[in-house]
């Protein structure tokens, strides 16, 4: 094995461990806290008083109905493990969930009705997908057009107007932005719808649909874009800047190169690692979604799916979103890892 394989090796397992560590951290917490036996108590009540209303139909001897009743309870109890300590549970929880058997919500359930987890978290990635990762790829694009343009002119009228704009974009609250385009743009203007994924009724035909699904996508992604490229395009201005005023850019001006080679050589090719890591782990993160946004303008993605189960306390769906939400970052930082040795020439594994 080659000594760069094998370091890589040694980094995916210490990022396994990472996700090892958080996913027990959140199944000790659930559990050292007593929400998992208040949940699994209050999903056997349920299921127990169901159970009396049916089997009171057909036992009219009341003992022998609460006979009945015991016998069941008692045999829920074993089923969710509410029999033994909360910690007796752990090591099987953590297995389910590393090996993708995500479970069944209890509460929520997906568009079709299902409440397996896998089925509910598919289906709310695409809509993510479609919202926050494509309003992630726009402010990205835009901060790597505007960034190094503002770093080239660094100190000028352009770039002080430039920042007090980028600063403004960033301190606008998500929220507040989307209440607002709201109000102007479905309210007052009439252009765009105020919330949902779809038409009522959904138009037919799957290009229809699909121009029907971008229409109501249109204004949560101009939100999510207008608060966040602020912060990226002023980000990569300031490593791009960083960069540019290092000795061997000094060094290679000297020189007499030119201004063009200067940039893509020295100063861009230096300053890649830092912004591609911002890249990457934004466009990680944003699907895990947005809570605010899905919320206010009603998205069913997987931000509004979190707020939903953290309202109903559904306990598998938490610990399920919380392990892909992890996962997800993981396999980010493992392409990172390969990145930086294409990206930056002073990596060296030895």
């Amino acid at each position: 094995m080659s000594p760069l394989i094998a370091k890589l090796a040694i980094r995916g397992l210490t990022l396994f461990g990472v996700l090892l560590i958080v996913l027990l951290l959140v199944v000790v917490t659930l559990g050292a806290t007593g929400f998992s036996d208040n949940m699994l108590q209050a999903t056997v009540n349920e299921e127990m008083r169901g159970l009396r209303q049916s089997l009171a139909e057909t036992i009219r001897d009341p003992v022998e109905l609460e006979k009945a009743l015991e016998q069941r309870r008692l045999e829920l109890v074993s089923f969710y493990g509410l029999d033994n300590p909360w910690y007796s549970r752990l090591p099987a929880a953590v297995w389910r969930v590393l090996t993708f058997d995500l479970g069944e919500a209890r509460t929520i359930r997906s568009f079709d009705g299902s409440s397996r987890v896998t089925d509910i978290v598919t289906e709310r990635l695409g809509n993510t997908i479609i919202l926050i990762t494509t309003a992630s790829v726009i402010t990205a694009i835009l901060g790597l057009a505007i960034g190094p343009r503002l770093a080239s002119r660094a100190g000028s009228r352009m770039d002080r107007t430039s920042s007090l704009f980028l600063a403004l974009s960033y301190a606008l609250p998500a929220w507040w932005v989307g209440i607002f385009l709201i109000l102007l743009f479905s309210f007052q203007f009439d252009i765009f719808p105020s919330g949902g994924m779809l038409s009522q009724p959904p138009p037919e035909g799957g290009l229809a649909r699909f121009g029907d699904q971008l229409w109501h996508a249109a204004l949560p992604i101009i939100t999510m874009v207008l608060v966040s490229f602020g912060a990226w395009a002023y980000s990569v201005r300031t490593m791009v800047l960083n960069t540019a005023q290092e000795p061997f850019v000094t060094v290679a001006r000297a020189k007499g190169l030119p201004e063009s080679v200067i940039e893509r050589r020295h100063i861009l090719r230096v300053a890649a690692p830092p912004i591609v890591t911002s890249l990457m782990l934004g466009l990680a993160a944003s699907l895990g979604g947005a809570i605010l946004v899905e919320t206010v303008f009603n998205w069913p993605g997987m931000g509004r799916l979190y707020y939903d189960a953290i309202l109903a306390a559904d306990e598998t769906v938490i610990v399920a979103l919380t392990f892909i939400f992890t996962l997800i970052y993981i396999i980010a930082r493992f392409i990172l890892e390969i990145l930086y040795l294409v990206l930056d020439p002073r990596i060296r594994y030895a």
